[in-house]
């Protein structure tokens, strides 16, 4: 196990992460660091665990949003592949319909091209 210490609020957190997450943890802890500052910029000094619990709540409130939007983005690609699928089966289905049109004009062109060599 890898370990970061990361700095919340002035505050230095050693913490436990997997071989590699190094910066990955360490970025996090920087953009929650932001909803900290930007709560004191806004709130002033309204204790550590209270700022704490708010920037964790704005953090999840920007996950659900998130989350929305990809339940929506997900809907919108399902409807988008169905109207697809449905347009591939049509197109299927008009050239069936042409190709069977063809040959039926195809014969009938050499039915007169035979009757004409034949008088």
């Amino acid at each position: 196990m890898a370990q970061v210490t990361v700095t919340i609020d002035g505050k230095a957190y050693r913490m436990a992460c997997d071989e590699g997450q190094e910066e990955h943890l360490f970025n996090l802890a920087q953009r929650f660091d932001r909803y900290v500052g930007h709560l004191k910029d806004s709130f002033g000094e309204i204790g550590d665990q209270r700022i704490t619990v708010m920037a964790g709540i704005m953090v999840m409130d920007e996950l659900v949003e998130l989350q929305r939007r990809m339940q929506a983005l997900e809907t919108e690609i399902g409807a988008l592949r169905k109207t697809r699928d449905e347009a591939l089966l049509k197109v299927d289905e008009n050239d069936v319909t042409l190709s069977s049109t063809l040959a039926e004009l195809t014969e009938r062109i050499e039915a007169v091209a035979s009757k004409l060599a034949s008088s």
